[in-house]
């Protein structure tokens, strides 16, 4: 794996804090959570957090979290696979971009629809650049990233059948449906935002 490249950074970061947190098991799992805890109530209100705490950080570090080594491999792998596609097209820079407004979106998708959990994951991130990706290859209308339209479609299938339960049926245990949908859509008004952005420059 190649380290000048911004998603081994990414996937180092998830294995080191999934480590340090013991999968969930460690109490160093609070400092890292959507929202913080006071030590009599386990999840205070998110303006007590962000507000009153200012502990921003919590908006992005739980997506480096995960609570299984299966839930890792799973989620690191995407990352490689999307991200090396993503910074040789796009460049750094929008790849971080891109997995900070969808760590946050997500992150907060699934606070505000699910309401105070344990939670975390890069799997809304993976749901972002894979619905960034969609929209670039929809909009230019070739092959962009060399991903086989299956993938998209796996993609959308896997998200609907996350909402019907049929997954927990299976035994893949509790899902963070809201974040793979807030990191979709974020991923998707991402790529379309940068579409514009390409195609105005194109019209100079």
């Amino acid at each position: 794996m190649n380290t000048n490249f911004l998603y081994f950074y990414i996937i180092a970061i998830a294995v080191l804090l999934s480590f340090l947190t013991n999968f969930g098991l460690s109490s160093l799992l609070e400092l890292f959570l959507f929202l913080k805890s006071n030590g009599t109530n386990l999840y205070p209100s998110f303006e007590d957090t962000y507000l009153a705490s200012q502990e921003w950080w919590r908006l992005i570090t739980p997506t480096f979290l995960h609570f299984s080594l299966t839930h890792l491999i799973f989620n690191c792998l995407w990352i490689y696979i999307l991200g090396k596609e993503i910074e040789n097209f796009d460049g750094k820079r929008l790849f971080l971009v891109l997995i900070l407004i969808t760590s946050a979106s997500s992150n907060y998708a699934q606070y505000a629809f699910s309401g105070p959990s344990i939670f975390g994951g890069l799997s809304g991130v993976v749901y972002g650049l894979l619905g960034f990706c969609f929209v670039q290859e929809t909009f230019s209308r070739i092959n962009k990233y060399s991903f086989p339209p299956a993938i998209y479609l796996f993609m959308f299938i896997w998200l609907f059948f996350g909402f019907t339960g049929f997954l927990d049926l299976l035994g893949f245990g509790k899902i963070a449906n809201f974040a793979h949908l807030g990191g979709l859509i974020s991923g998707i008004i991402c790529g379309y935002l940068f579409q514009m952005y390409n195609s105005r420059k194109n019209y100079e």
